[in-house]
């Protein structure tokens, strides 16, 4: 279970506060305490020139001796209209060795030219999911659960034309491969949290989660998969946790949710509304 930020600014400009400064950064959700360490990978990602994305990783705990120069540096780097950043707590539903699940290809943000992605859930059968994935499956390099989630939506959003309707498929074909698997005692996934962008343009977030899964790193009033947004004319800051402790700033989407904000010229144009999933998709059994 991991840690998001995503940053969408009318003009180019450093998430540096919120990935390193601010009191509940994300690099201050790194280490909140040993049991909820985040401690399994990190990234950062923006769009350079052109709009190509961009991404610097590492493989452990962002604040760790042997991870923070290289994060700080990123950090101060990652500049942009949009800036997305990661911390990862490693799932494993393939229950594979621990060594195995620690590699640069399974840290986070996944990009693919234009496209930015980052995912805090586990999705459970990612191995049955693959053959979905069409022509982007040679294309999964690692054993991060996620990459799978990321192909997925890539090609569902490419099919559709659409990220909103796009996640929408992506959830049917997960629930169709879980009632597949007549496992009804896994649920087909854990949370979908989701941001994905395909520009420099545009910044989207997805809220969705099955189970309890206690509570946010700082605040246990929170729930861990409820994910939080700051939005102003000019900019809007959208994660898994409140970045900072200023009252009142911070909105809550929750499951079933998501949130779109495109840029104008002068502001940020933002959209909060349901997923367009059918009503009990993700509860229903399987076919006996």
């Amino acid at each position: 279970m991991c840690r998001m930020l995503g940053l969408l600014a009318t003009k180019e400009e450093s998430a540096e506060h919120w990935l390193v400064q601010s009191d509940r950064s994300l690099l201050a959700q790194a280490h909140v305490s040993p049991e909820k360490a985040q401690k399994d990978g990190w990234g950062i990602g923006w769009f350079q020139d052109g709009g190509r994305a961009r991404v610097v990783k590492g493989t452990g705990q962002a604040s760790a001796p042997t991870e923070l120069d290289r994060y700080l540096a990123a950090a101060r780097e990652a500049r942009g209209p949009v800036v997305f950043g990661h911390l990862r707590h490693a799932s494993n539903p393939m229950k594979l060795p621990y060594e195995k699940l620690i590699a640069l290809e399974n840290s986070q943000p996944f990009e693919a030219h234009t496209i930015l992605f980052e995912h805090n859930g586990a999705i459970s059968f990612p191995t049955e999911t693959r053959p979905m994935l069409g022509v982007h499956e040679p294309k999964v390099h690692g054993v991060n659960d996620s990459e799978v989630l990321f192909w997925l939506l890539v090609r569902n959003t490419q099919e559709v034309g659409d990220p909103l309707l796009g996640f929408a498929h992506t959830v049917e074909d997960l629930v169709r491969v879980w009632q597949g698997t007549k496992q009804t005692e896994i649920p087909p996934f854990s949370g979908l949290n989701v941001l994905f962008s395909r520009s420099p343009e545009e910044l989207w977030a997805f809220c969705m989660w099955t189970g309890d899964h206690g509570t946010g790193l700082f605040d246990e009033s929170r729930r861990y998969y409820e994910m939080t947004y700051q939005a102003s004319p000019h900019r809007l800051l959208v994660g898994s946790e409140p970045f900072d402790r200023e009252p009142g700033v911070w909105k809550s989407l929750t499951s079933g949710t998501y949130l779109v904000a495109r840029r104008k010229e002068h502001t940020i144009d933002l959209t909060v509304g349901p997923i367009p999933v059918p009503a009990g998709l993700v509860i229903r059994p399987p076919p006996s």
